[in-house]
């Protein structure tokens, strides 16, 4: 009789295990997905500061190491997405990027570069992106195998 107890007790905390492991797993696909903060939002600049942008900011993103070296991306207002998934404005071929992985965002003429909870991290120069963080022209970017500079 407490053989058959002992018995059912490890059936049921191996089937507990078992659905910790299953659900571990969605969260991974889904953060690998969908961005590990997905209900994050970037604080975006009023329009009245983004028409005091200054003349001679940056003017072009340019892949200047990786797969898709040369590649060149026109700025403007609009935040340029970096990732594996197809609706980024940057795909990336890159192993090592998430699908969702980066985000540049223009506030009031500077951008800015902020990690949208990606596995592998990005890293402005030698530095670990926590949080947004001010990007100068010339400064790379790296993400995986791929580097990225903002260029007048």
């Amino acid at each position: 009789m407490t053989a058959e107890i002992v018995l059912q007790i490890f059936r049921f905390g191996f089937l507990l295990l078992l659905w910790l492991f299953i659900f571990a797993a969605f969260r991974v696909v889904r953060a690998d997905l969908f961005g590990g903060r997905a209900g994050r939002v970037a604080s975006v600049p009023p329009r009245a500061a983004a028409a005091k942008k200054t003349r001679g900011g940056p003017k072009t993103l340019v892949v200047t190491a990786g797969p898709l070296t040369g590649t060149k991306i026109t700025l403007g207002d609009q935040p340029i997405l970096i990732g594996r998934a197809d609706d980024s404005t940057l795909v990336l071929t890159d192993d090592f990027a998430s699908s969702r992985h980066a985000r540049l965002t223009n506030r009031g003429g500077q951008w800015y570069v902020e990690d949208l909870g990606s596995t592998n991290g990005t890293y402005l120069d030698q530095q670990r992106v926590q949080g947004p963080l001010l990007v100068a022209p010339g400064q790379p970017i790296r993400i995986g195998q791929t580097a990225l500079e903002l260029r007048s």
